[in-house]
């Protein structure tokens, strides 16, 4: 019955279903007070200017689509910026940027944290569908070993996530500093790409935790359904 619906789940994870709701409206409410912050340069070039200052001439920058959709991308070497962010001058659009600039540094310099996270990127993408196949499986068979196995593979997410935390700091830091030691925003354009970058930290907060409850729900229903 767990499987499609279950009170209990909402009382395990309703601390992060919060905690996400608060930095979501943070994120926005940071973002929109940051876009009326102005700045000298867009969100591209302060993000070429970063990487071309920091000898990673061979990263790209692009305009992708979705609004707060920014990311680097490691394998194709190209920092891809959502159209506000791409086009805007301004502290927030400048802050997102030389954040995901950060990225682009920490793969060009082999940051250790970054490195176990991209090899970790497999237990986050396939530990849910293993875990079910697994569980339900185990259920079927009445195999205690498999649904551990099923458990532990759930737990590759939270380890995923775990490591992805030092690195998202990491990035934020990175930016702030060199959004600093460029002159690239004033001081009040400093506080609004802290309050930014500070709001989305918080979300990676709630994610974590939000699957390190789950995984404690499904170990209180699939271990205490045994011990029945």
């Amino acid at each position: 019955m767990w499987l499609f619906f279950d009170p209990m789940f909402y009382v395990f994870t309703s601390p992060a279903l919060l905690l996400m709701l608060w930095a979501q409206v943070k994120v926005k409410s940071s973002f929109a007070h940051g876009m009326r912050v102005p700045s000298n340069l867009s969100g591209a070039a302060a993000a070429r200017y970063i990487l071309d200052q920091t000898g990673c001439h061979d990263v790209g920058v692009e305009e992708t689509h979705g609004q707060l959709s920014d990311h680097y991308d490691p394998r194709a070497h190209v920092l891809r910026l959502s159209q506000d962010v791409y086009h805007t001058r301004s502290a927030a659009a400048v802050g997102i940027a030389a954040h995901e600039a950060g990225h682009a540094l920490q793969h060009a310099r082999h940051y250790m944290p970054l490195v176990v996270r991209n090899a970790a990127v497999p237990a986050a993408r396939f530990g849910p569908i293993t875990f079910f196949i697994l569980v339900i499986i185990g259920m079927l068979m009445s195999s205690d070993a498999l649904i551990h196995l099923g458990l532990i593979a759930f737990g590759g997410v939270l380890c995923f996530e775990l490591i992805n935390l030092p690195v998202e700091f990491d990035a934020s830091n990175r930016a702030k500093r060199i959004l600093n030691e460029y002159n690239i925003v004033d001081q009040e354009g400093a506080v609004a790409v802290g309050n930014v970058l500070n709001a989305a930290a918080w979300t990676y907060v709630a994610a974590t935790l939000q699957t390190l409850l789950t995984l404690l729900y499904y170990i209180w229903v699939l271990l205490g359904s045994n011990r029945d």
